[in-house]
């Protein structure tokens, strides 16, 4: 069972694009058939709310450190802010070396944290994250299809109906 998002998100799949079971933690994910000597990039969609007081760079640095508990020269190549303030979002994109398939394959992520008010308590943030996974080889093949992923998430606002 996907885990769920802290708000409902709908998105749209770049072409030839394939949903696939979403491992631990995750709500969505999809893979491009085709792999790199065996490995699928792919993208996969997750959030929560974090803490009032925890900022973007904050979550950011920490994915970052997740990844060094099982990868080599994991560098943060590049990082930038960009949205409104009661919206805000951060972009980075992080290079990696880490075992795969039995073998040592480089590796780039890139991520996007956008930041909701929360509908039933404003005060309150959701975080979506997507991320990109893919090899060195593959990334430069697959960007533009998640640049254009990032585009169509759209928040699904739920309405409740009074009648009376």
């Amino acid at each position: 069972m996907p885990t769920t998002l802290p708000v409902p998100v709908e998105f749209t799949l770049p072409a030839g694009w394939l949903p696939t079971a979403a491992p631990p933690g995750v709500a969505h994910a999809a893979v491009l058939p085709g792999p790199d000597a065996g490995f699928s990039a792919n993208i996969t969609v997750d959030g929560g709310f974090p803490r009032e007081e925890v900022t973007a760079t904050e979550l950011a640095d920490a994915s970052a450190a997740r990844i060094r508990e099982f990868a080599r020269e994991v560098a943060v190549t590049h990082r930038s802010e960009f949205g409104p303030a009661d919206a805000p979002a951060l972009a980075q994109r992080i290079t990696f070396s880490a075992l795969e398939g039995g073998a040592r394959r480089d590796f780039v992520q890139s991520q996007v944290y956008l930041f909701l008010p929360d509908e039933e308590d404003p005060r309150k943030r959701a975080l979506v994250r997507l991320a990109l996974t893919a090899t060195a080889v593959q990334y430069g093949e697959v960007l533009a299809d998640f640049q254009d992923f990032v585009r169509t998430v759209r928040t699904v606002r739920t309405r409740t109906r009074v009648e009376g």
